[in-house]
C-alpha cells in the first residue's frame, strides 16, 4: 500500500496544540517542520502532504478565534523548498488553488520544486472550498462550485501542457560547440481558452519525474470526474469501509471514459489511527485529546468544516438538523449530516466527532487492530493506500512510525526501504509520455 503523511500545523485535532508535548508553533518554526518530515522518512512514507487555506478564519466570536490552534502556517511551496534539502526520498505534496492561482505562476512553482528535490514533488490540486479566500483575492464572494470546477479542468490541461515544454533531452550544454539547447525540442503551448491564455514555453526545464504528480480531492459527482480525468492521487473522506468501496469502485469505472488506464491512478482515503500498545490505553490517548476540546472551538471547526455559520445557535443536546446545500466544501457537510443521521449523533456529539477525523476514517486500537483495518480496507478494494492524519505532532505521527509501520512490513503490506528517489517512482506511477511525442506517435501511425 502507499503511504502519504498529511500534516495540519499542530496535527489533525482541533485541540492538538493543547497537548502537553505537541508542537505550538508550527507556521514559524523550521525546525518543528524539519522534524516532522524526518519522522515520515524514517518511516518510508511515500510523502509529505500539506494541508493550506489562503485566509485566516474572522467567523464567529472573537473568543472562539482566539482558541483556534491552525490560524498562521508556512507558505507550502516555500517550506518544501527547505524540507527538500533536508530530505532524500519524501514525496512533498503541497495545496494550491486553481481558483485563485495564475496556470503558469502555478507550473513555475512545482517544476523548480522538482528540480530542487530530484523529481518528489506534487501538486493537490483544489478548488478552494473555503470562502474566506476569495476576500483575499479581489472578490466580493466566492465562486460557484460548478464555475470553480470548469476552470479547474483548463487550469490544469494549462500546467500540464507547460510541463511538458522541454523534451528530457533538451539542453545539451556543449561548451566547446556553443549549442546550449535544442530549439526542435522545445515547445510552444499557445493555448487559448475559456479562462486562461497562456503563451509559453515554461522557462523551466523538464521535470527529473516527466512531471509532478498530481493529486486531486473531491467527492462530488463533478469532482469524482475531475479526479478520474486528471489525478494520478485521489485523496478522499469516507468514515466507513462501505463509502470508501463506492467512491473507489467509482471513480475507477470513470477512468477509461478519460482515455487513461488503471495504473495511472492510486485513491488514497484519509485515515486517523490512535494506536498504543493496548486497546485500552488507545482509548485513553483519543479521550484525552478529546477532553481539549473547548466549546466554542469544537462549534467553530464543525462550521469550517461544513461550510455553514450560525450553528452556535443549536442546542448542544439537541439532534442536527436539515441543512441546505453549501457554496463551500459540499462533499464534506453531507459526509458529516450523513454520519449524524446514521449514529444519531446530538449536535455535540457530531462536534465532537468531526474535532479529529473531519470525516476520515477513524481507527483506535493496538498496532495489529490499526493494522488489521488498514488491510481490510487495501485488500478488499477500498483503497490503494492511505493518507495518514496524526491527531497531534510528533507524537501521533511518532506512534504510528514506531508501531503500525513495523506491523504492515510483517505483514507484506508496505516496503522496508524505497524502491526510487522520486515520487512517481516510489508510487509505483508510470512516468508520463510528452504530449508532443504522443502526438508525434499518432501521426506516425496513420
Amino acid at each position: 500500500m502507499r503511504l502519504g503523511a498529511f500534516v495540519h500545523e499542530t496535527g489533525q485535532h482541533v485541540a492538538a496544540w493543547r497537548h502537553p508535548q505537541a508542537h505550538m508553533q508550527s507556521g514559524t518554526s523550521f525546525a518543528e517542520m524539519v522534524e516532522t518530515a524526518e519522522i515520515a522518512e524514517r518511516g518510508k512514507f511515500d510523502l509529505l502532504f500539506l494541508a493550506d487555506t489562503a485566509a485566516v478564519n474572522l467567523k464567529g466570536s472573537a473568543d472562539s478565534r482566539g482558541r483556534m490552534g491552525k490560524v498562521v502556517k508556512f507558505e507550502p511551496m516555500t517550506i518544501l523548498s527547505a524540507l527538500a534539502a533536508v530530505t532524500k526520498n519524501l514525496g512533498l505534496v503541497a495545496t494550491s488553488t486553481t481558483t485563485f492561482n495564475e496556470p503558469y505562476t502555478l507550473a513555475r512553482q512545482f517544476a523548480s520544486l522538482d528540480q530542487i528535490s530530484g523529481g518528489r514533488s506534487g501538486w493537490n490540486l483544489v478548488t478552494s472550498n473555503n470562502e474566506q479566500d476569495a476576500l483575499n483575492y479581489s472578490r466580493e464572494e466566492h465562486l460557484s462550485h460548478g464555475d470553480r470546477y470548469d476552470r479547474a479542468i483548463e487550469f490544469a490541461d494549462v500546467v500540464n501542457g507547460l510541463w511538458d515544454s522541454w523534451d528530457e533531452d533538451a539542453f545539451i550544454r556543449d561548451k566547446d560547440s556553443g549549442r546550449f539547447f535544442d530549439p526542435a525540442k522545445m515547445h510552444v503551448l499557445n493555448h487559448k481558452g475559456t479562462h486562461f491564455q497562456v503563451r509559453g514555453p515554461l522557462n523551466v526545464a523538464c521535470s527529473p519525474q516527466g512531471r509532478p504528480v498530481l493529486v486531486q480531492a473531491g467527492a462530488s459527482g463533478t469532482g469524482r470526474d475531475v479526479a478520474a480525468r486528471l489525478a494520478e492521487l485521489v485523496f478522499t473522506a469516507a468514515t466507513t469501509f462501505e463509502q470508501a468501496k463506492e467512491f473507489y469502485d467509482d471513480v475507477r469505472q470513470r477512468i477509461p471514459r478519460f482515455g487513461r488506464s488503471q495504473d495511472q491512478v492510486k485513491v488514497m482515503p484519509g485515515f486517523y489511527p490512535v494506536v498504543a500498545a493496548t486497546a485500552s490505553e488507545a482509548q485513553e490517548k483519543y479521550d484525552y485529546l478529546q477532553s481539549l476540546i473547548q466549546k466554542p472551538v469544537g462549534i467553530s471547526i464543525l462550521e469550517h468544516t461544513i461550510g455553514v455559520h450560525g450553528l452556535d445557535k443549536i442546542p448542544l443536546d439537541g439532534p442536527v438538523p436539515e441543512m441546505a446545500d453549501t457554496n463551500g466544501p459540499l462533499s464534506r457537510q453531507r459526509l458529516l449530516l450523513e454520519q449524524a443521521r446514521r449514529d444519531k449523533l446530538t449536535f455535540w456529539e457530531l462536534c465532537l466527532a468531526n474535532a479529529g477525523p473531519r470525516g476520515h476514517a477513524l481507527s483506535i486500537g493496538t498496532p495489529s487492530q490499526v493494522a488489521d483495518e488498514m488491510e481490510h480496507w487495501f485488500k478488499d478494494g477500498a483503497a490503494d493506500g492511505f493518507n495518514v492524519m496524526p491527531a497531534w505532532l510528533p507524537g501521533s505521527l511518532r506512534d504510528f512510525v514506531d508501531m503500525v509501520i513495523p506491523e504492515l512490513q510483517r505483514r507484506g503490506l508496505f516496503r522496508t526501504e524505497y524502491e526510487a528517489t522520486t515520487l512517481r517512482g516510489n508510487l509505483g506511477l508510470p512516468k508520463p509520455i510528452n504530449r508532443h511525442h504522443l502526438a508525434r506517435l499518432g501521426s506516425a501511425a496513420q
